[in-house]
């Protein structure tokens, strides 16, 4: 029979390599790459041993089991055909009706489903699509039509037949007639519990698992879970019942890993969907294989002088070796790095002075000068506690990447003494800064005034050549728009006297042209009407022929025009 399910009885599920606490240098150098890469390599070392691995058990359906057919390519149908004739090969009752179907009354299967009869207790299928009367009665004495369920459905659970298929992200935790846990993914079979039932537990959403484990150091998710529960009774019929953890479902994100533990034995579990079903292994703990950083408060230390301090510590750190931390017993690698680091300081702290610690605030290498006295507290902490920390941490598979002193707290009278002088001292500087800050405000204030003005008779330099430029722009154009108005004038003027003048010449040349005399008489006298219109309408003309009337007339106009006057 194929094995595609996974896992048999009380199995523990892992998709990749475990690493085990023995054997523990070369099983951990595999299991971690592992974990690194992230691509499953199978359950062998780099030497091709293979890995020991808690109870990898074969497949549930590696071994022939009583009236349990699994679901090949012949679908649920086909399974149900051969679980039937298993049933009687071996004497019991078949579980396939030989009803007939019709097409025009009765219950009605459609195609897809399969019709469920209770006959007397046992279990009967319709199987075929049509409609099935209810007569003759002989066909129904002791059966009951229990309506339809469809063959694609994931748990069909009948009268002790029992059907189960699940899909890709699917797994079925079923409990079988010996109340053997197993788990089956993506495949199916089909039971008939002749001798115990079938019971489905539980259908788990792998990839959706409800319950987040979180670091509670740094609030970050390490994966989920899911724990599946069995109900049994503990006691005589009518009493209490209790619920027993079964299975625990894991989904490990990228980059992070799980600690198994059975019994004083440790194996190392990467990323990936898991289920673990083995009643001696428990999940001892979720780590992150990620830098992670965070502030640690330690308890009161005290100085040579008896000055109790409390310090506020950076760390940054990784986890590299996951089944060292767990093999010490620490659940986050924060737990293991705040003892050691408690423990170092306390012995730094204690060989140092309140006066050396008042001052610095840093580890930082270029804070301060090697020959201030005030850096000892700082020297000491990059000399001992980096290299003690670190030394320490790597027993735990840890490595230590940054440690700093963002603040401190002294306590007792001594400190509140310092600390009044030392604020005292602050203020004295405060107040001096602050003066030596008024001083330069005022200094540039009076700088920026002679700035302004400096940039304002600048403006105005600006702006008077700007308009001098201007006006002499606006003369030197009115100049040349006056001489090329007089040029056009000049221009204008003699075109047209040179015209006229070709004019008159042209006409007098047509009048000379003129042969007859009475045309010539005509155009002399048409001349001599232009000459006097030309006088105007007010003009007085006096005939020469007769110069003495003409003399008279002109002493009395004379006369005239004096008596006029003298009025």
């Amino acid at each position: 029979m194929p094995a595609q399910s996974e896992f048999g009885d009380a199995a523990t599920m892992i998709d990749g390599p475990v690493a085990s606490s023995s054997g523990y240098a070369s099983a951990y150098k595999h299991a971690h790459a592992h974990v690194a890469s992230g691509r499953a390599k199978g359950a062998e070392s780099a030497s091709g041993t293979a890995l020991t691995t808690f109870a990898r058990t074969p497949d549930y359906f590696s071994e022939e089991r009583p009236f349990v057919v699994h679901i090949g390519k012949k679908g649920v149908l086909g399974a149900l055909e051969e679980l039937d004739g298993h049933l009687r090969t071996a004497g019991h009752s078949k579980i396939l009706s030989d009803k007939v179907p019709t097409d025009w009354i009765g219950k009605e299967i459609a195609p897809g489903m399969i019709g469920l009869i209770n006959h007397g207790g046992m279990p009967k299928l319709l199987t075929k699509p049509g409609r099935y009367p209810g007569f003759p009665l002989r066909n129904w004495w002791a059966r009951s039509y229990k309506g339809t369920r469809g063959l694609s459905d994931t748990v069909v659970n009948f009268q002790g037949l029992t059907v189960v298929q699940v899909s890709q992200n699917q797994a079925a935790v079923i409990s079988d007639p010996q109340n053997h846990i197993f788990v089956l993914k993506n495949s199916g079979f089909v039971a008939y519990g002749i001798t115990g039932s079938y019971d489905v537990l539980a259908i788990v959403d792998q990839t959706h698992l409800p319950h987040a484990i979180k670091d509670h150091v740094t609030g970050a998710i390490l994966g989920r879970s899911f724990e599946v529960r069995m109900t049994s009774a503990t006691g005589p019929a009518n009493s209490s019942t209790r619920d027993y953890v079964v299975a625990l479902f894991l989904d490990i994100p990228a980059n992070n890993c799980a600690i198994l533990q059975s019994g004083n034995e440790l194996e190392l579990l990467p990323a990936g969907q898991h289920c673990i079903t083995h009643p001696n292994v428990t999940l001892r703990g979720l780590y992150t294989l990620g830098e992670n950083q965070f502030e640690m408060p330690t308890k009161d230390i005290f100085t040579r002088d008896q000055v109790p301090v409390s310090l506020t510590l950076y760390l940054k750190w990784q986890l590299e070796e996951p089944l060292k931390l767990a093999t010490h017993g620490y659940e986050t690698p924060y737990d293991a790095l705040r003892d050691k680091t408690q423990s170092i300081l306390t012995q730094i702290v204690a060989h140092l002075d309140y006066s050396s610690m008042v001052k610095q605030r840093s580890i930082g290498g270029d804070s301060v000068e090697d020959s201030e006295s005030s850096s000892q507290f700082l020297d000491a902490l990059r000399t001992h506690a980096m290299d003690d920390l670190h030394a320490a941490a790597l027993e735990y598979g840890i490595i230590l990447k940054d440690l700093a002193v963002i603040d401190r707290q002294f306590k007792g009278e001594i400190a509140s003494t310092m600390d009044k002088l030392t604020k005292r001292a602050l203020q004295a500087q405060v107040e001096a800064a602050n003066v030596d800050r008024e001083n330069s405000n005022k200094v540039k204030q009076e700088e920026g005034v002679l700035s302004v003005a400096r940039i304002k008779a600048q403006a105005r330099s600006a702006e008077a050549d700007a308009e001098a430029y201007s006006t002499v722009a606006a003369a030197k154009a009115v100049a040349e728009r006056t001489r090329l108005e007089a040029e056009a004038q000049a221009h204008a003027t003699r075109l047209a006297a040179e015209a006229e003048a070709a004019a008159i010449r042209i006409k007098a040349r047509a009048d000379a042209e003129v042969a007859d005399e009475f045309a010539q008489e005509m155009s002399r006298r048409r001349q001599e009407i232009r000459r006097v219109a030309a006088f105007g309408n007010k003009a007085v003309f006096v005939p020469t022929e007769a110069m003495g009337v003409a003399s008279q007339v002109l002493t009395g106009m004379a006369a005239g025009v004096g008596a006029d006057l003298r009025k």
